[in-house]
């Protein structure tokens, strides 16, 4: 079944006619102050028997005259916006940046009674159950920030390589300048720098940033001045990394 009849079975199943539909999205566009929001009879007929496919402010449209998840509609149409974060952890990007976070998560809901926490094991043969949560069931939309080391980003490597994914807590924003017994145990922060984005260690004296590049790393240090020239979006509290290719 293709989309359109999807939506013309949606549609069925509420009782409405063409002209329902249109009235329903002129009173929305109404409401938006946006007349792209209307779907106009011809357009509707268009949609479920002739394959067109919806304009984005129409799928909204359709979507909350239908009381339709648009993400479900978009599946319909082979657009997957569930899987976004997945491919976007494919697709290489140059620069250090914000990312969107995922719109669900894959947990583990039950575990093999054999399964010893204290010990390392092969997760994937200890789950007896998995199950798909919503992000924002967990964290909330303002708990975290999910930043993307770029592959030119060479500033933590190699103990963030290029590549990684990085999970930034908006709350830990105050620099610590010591207090740490390792370079493992030293706090790493994302920093915008107004052009850009930088993940490294940071030093903070007075107005001054100075963002120190690992040891290993090929890069210099930066000084930046606060907060004309930088500001701390927060401090990294986990990471995703390939550790060989990508």
């Amino acid at each position: 079944m293709h989309a359109g009849s999807c939506l013309r079975k949606a549609r069925e199943q509420l009782g409405l006619t063409y002209r329902d539909v249109e009235r329903a999205s002129y009173d929305l566009a109404s409401q938006h102050g946006r007349p792209e929001f209307i779907v106009h009879l011809s357009r509707l007929a268009d949609i479920e028997n002739r394959e067109v496919t919806p304009s984005l402010y129409k799928l909204y449209a359709l979507a909350a005259i239908y009381h339709l998840d648009p993400r479900e509609i978009c599946r319909w149409y082979d657009v997957p916006f569930d899987k976004h974060f997945a491919d976007s952890t494919q697709l290489a990007a140059p620069s250090t940046h914000l990312a969107a976070p995922p719109s669900s998560m894959h947990l583990p809901l039950r575990f093999d009674p054999g399964f010893n926490p204290g010990r390392t094991e092969q997760l994937s043969r200890m789950v007896e159950r998995w199950g798909e949560f919503e992000g924002v069931i967990f964290n909330g939309p303002e708990r975290y920030r999910y930043g993307y080391v770029g592959m030119e980003d060479h500033m933590m490597d190699p103990l963030l390589r290029p590549g990684s994914l990085v999970l930034v807590d908006p709350t830990l924003r105050q620099v610590r300048n010591s207090g740490w017994n390792n370079e493992y145990e030293r706090p790493i922060y994302f920093i915008d720098v107004r052009d850009g984005y930088r993940c490294s260690w940071c030093l903070r004296d007075g107005w001054t940033l100075s963002m120190q590049p690992h040891p290993l790393s090929p890069c210099k240090p930066e000084v930046r001045r606060m907060p004309q020239e930088a500001d701390i979006v927060g401090q990294v509290v986990g990471v995703v990394m390939r550790l060989y290719g990508r």
